[in-house]
């Protein structure tokens, strides 16, 4: 069944980044850079709220692996899963969940005008989308990377020591669109499993694609619609086979995502 949590008092800010898994790796200590700029039409953020402490998650979770599969390079839509943390209280920790993720799915709730928060949730373009289930579902998301783009951004990568050196750069194109507004970088990966001890999973061992490692939400714009962001992304000390750097513009009351980008960690500038 779908599970639902209601609202929660004093939740935390989402805006501190997360290192989901302990501790860091040593990767090179520089690498070749490598870059990604967003085009003339809107790319979809698609977010799945999951939990592997949630029995009705996992045909979501493989819906999301199934749907965007293979690099994201040039994708048509940008997928992300967030694992919340209110059902490690059945009895399993979900080790990439974390309060952050969490409030993000309440920030879309209050967005959307809604009471309550509920798993699995898909989240396109900053507004709930229970289509996911219907093979119509697809023609929506079409239409939604079928608009013009209303910020550009480019990124930059470089692998360091323990991390990744990103550079994010974006504009937003109309000034009347410039408030509330502000720069997201993620860090995701696939290729991620984990064996179930407890909870309502217990006993199965369940796949993940597109998970968000590590989170944080970074500037404004300026006078110009400007925003520019040197961030250091830590690497988890669990490596998936897939990591991208995804970055995206949104208006962080309304919701409304105004484009996004990614750019996977591929030969040239993999750790």
């Amino acid at each position: 069944m779908i599970v639902v949590a209601g609202l929660r008092p004093g939740a935390l800010r989402m805006l501190a980044g997360v290192a989901i898994v302990g501790g860091l790796v040593a990767g090179p200590a520089h690498g070749a850079a490598c870059s990604a700029k967003s085009g003339p039409l809107a790319v979809p953020l698609v977010e799945l709220y999951t939990s592997e402490g949630c029995s009705s998650c996992p045909p979501a979770d493989r819906w999301l692996s199934t749907t965007f599969t293979g690099n994201v390079a040039g994708a048509k839509a940008i997928p992300l899963a967030f694992h919340v943390d209110y059902w490690d209280r059945l009895g399993w920790t979900d080790r990439f969940g974390a309060a952050a993720f969490t409030e993000r799915q309440y920030d879309a709730m209050r967005a959307n005008r809604a009471r309550f928060v509920y798993t699995p949730q898909v989240v396109v373009q900053g507004r709930d989308f229970p289509e996911w289930r219907k093979q119509a579902g697809m023609s929506a998301l079409s239409a939604a990377g079928a608009v013009p783009a209303r910020a550009e951004i480019t990124l930059e990568a470089e692998p360091q020591r323990g991390s990744i050196a990103v550079k994010a750069r974006a504009r937003v194109l109309l000034g009347a669109e410039r408030k509330d507004v502000a720069l997201y970088v993620a860090l995701a990966d696939s290729g991620l499993a984990s064996d179930i001890k407890a909870g309502e999973n217990a006993g199965e061992r369940l796949a993940h694609d597109h998970v968000v490692r590590w989170f944080r939400a970074g500037p404004s714009p300026d006078a110009n619609g400007d925003m520019r962001w040197d961030v250091a992304l830590p690497l988890p000390a669990e490596a998936g086979s897939a990591s991208t750097v995804v970055a995206f513009v949104q208006n962080a009351k309304a919701g409304d995502v105004l484009q996004a980008l990614a750019l996977p960690l591929t030969a040239g500038c993999a750790p």
